[in-house]
């Protein structure tokens, strides 16, 4: 697969609901309680769910199309599973509410009942090339919303480009044409898939935080920042590191992502023991009591689970306090219109917790999950500055759009508030501090700037 895609699927497949990004989907019927035999319709997110004999159908809809996509089977009461996620479905009091949430993914997704499924779902979709780029541009339409942040005209681009779509289109021409639509956005969570053929790309003055990228810096900053330091570990299948700093009493923890812990592809509740296990073997009771300033460096991190991230902002705080809130487009016609935005807590963890100053490094290779992590430490109790470079700016959970003629849409439709309701969508979030990150210069110079400022910083120089 292109690696520009890992941005992409890194989150994807942890943070999928009903979206069938990693081609299942959730089941339905908890046993005992009511009944959620029905057809039900997300609030936002396009999809329908058809729920039969504890047998799940996801459908994805927009107002041109319906295309069916994953199927599953109840797993337990209210729980159903699907590639290692475990998802719960709880009805409300009068049956005719629900919601459907996902145990590697936070917040819930509202659900309410319908008489049927719509009528485009029960007749199977043409596949030429015209329908699949009036799916492919409606997906867009409905869910997309960052077209106005962007400088995009959609609508224009749909004035360009469909008149150069033809019966006899190729599917090279295809996906082709489906990039350069989508090009101008510079969304990391944007994609064109067609098989193993991907279109992806990050915002422009930024770098693709690829394996490679991630083993370059971690030898880099294992020989020059952590040569001396008298404790160091790695865990979690090398994307954790921790070190105690050989002077001022500080530490620095290194994540290059919120999955992918094990060698083997793993479900998330492994993923999760696996976490808890380096916590608890680096934020002893002793090491959080002597500990002066924690440096979290973040500046490979190509994203994943954010309950994963979430996990480690518990371990932060002796009081609780808001993350983020999150609200997705529900309005196909209005982009203006949203979901009620839903506060997303870090409450303090049952285990040993550091809640002295921290120092966040971050760059145009902190995506995704690593941002919102970011983002959960904005308002945490406590002294917390970050260092170093923008963020690369993509928040939402990806949305996996199947086209008719076999080809995918990733995009997405979610925005993350800060208390104040701003996003950083696109521009990323600010340091305090700013310094060179991984830059030529900095290599051939043997510096690490914004590592060398956070050591300084947290010893109140």
């Amino acid at each position: 697969m292109d690696r520009t895609v890992r941005i992409v699927t890194a989150t994807a497949v942890a943070l999928a609901f009903a979206a069938g990004a990693a081609g299942g989907a959730m089941a339905a019927v908890p046993a005992g309680g009511a009944s959620t035999d029905g057809v039900w319709r997300t609030d936002g997110y396009g999809t329908v769910l058809s729920l039969d004999d504890g047998v799940l159908r996801e459908y994805q809809t927009t107002s041109v199309s319906c295309l069916e996509g994953g199927t599953a089977r109840q797993s337990g009461p209210h729980t159903y599973t699907a590639d290692g996620i475990v998802f719960t479905l709880r009805p409300g009091p009068d049956g005719g509410n629900a919601t459907l949430s996902a145990d590697s993914s936070v917040g819930h997704r509202n659900l309410r009942r319908v008489p049927a499924l719509p009528d485009e779902c029960t007749r199977p979709a043409p596949k030429d090339p015209r329908t699949a780029f009036d799916v492919f541009w409606q997906s867009f339409e409905e869910n997309y919303p960052f077209f106005a942040a962007k400088g995009v005209d959609w609508h224009a681009v749909r004035e360009q480009y469909r008149p150069k779509v033809h019966r006899d289109t190729t599917r090279q021409e295809l996906f082709a044409l489906f990039s350069d639509m989508v090009r101008p956005l510079h969304d990391a969570h944007v994609a064109v898939q067609d098989g193993e053929r991907v279109f992806a790309q990050v915002r422009p003055g930024t770098e693709v935080p690829t394996e490679e990228l991630d083993a370059k810096v971690k030898k880099y900053i294992t020989a020059r920042d952590l040569k001396d330091a008298p404790y160091r570990r790695d865990f979690a299948n090398g994307r954790i590191t921790y070190a105690d700093l050989r002077h001022g009493g500080q530490g620095y923890l290194r994540i290059s992502g919120f999955d992918g812990y094990t060698a083997e592809p793993a479900s998330y509740a492994t993923q999760l023991a696996v976490l808890d296990r380096a916590l608890d073997t680096v934020l002893t009771p002793e090491r959080t009591r002597r500990l002066t300033g924690l440096i979290i460096d973040l500046r490979v991190n190509g994203g994943g689970s954010d309950a994963l991230a979430l996990r480690i902002a518990e371990r932060l705080t002796d009081t609780p306090y808001i993350a983020y809130a999150k609200r997705a487009r529900n309005d196909p016609a209005d982009p203006a219109r949203h979901t009620r935005p839903e506060p997303v807590p870090v409450r303090p963890a049952a285990a040993p917790r550091y809640t002295g100053p921290v120092a966040v490094l971050t760059g145009g290779s902190t995506v995704s999950a690593g941002e919102t992590f970011t983002q959960a430490l904005m308002d945490r109790p406590g002294r917390t500055i970050r260092i170093g470079q923008p963020t690369q700016g993509v928040f939402s959970d990806v949305m996996q759009r199947g086209l008719p003629n076999g080809m995918a849409a990733w995009l997405p439709n979610e925005e993350y508030l800060t208390r104040t309701g701003r996003t950083f969508d696109g521009t990323g979030i600010p340091p305090h501090l700013s310094e060179p990150v991984f830059t030529k210069e900095e290599f051939a110079k043997k510096r690490d700037s914004a590592f060398d400022r956070a050591v300084n910083i947290l010893r109140g120089h």
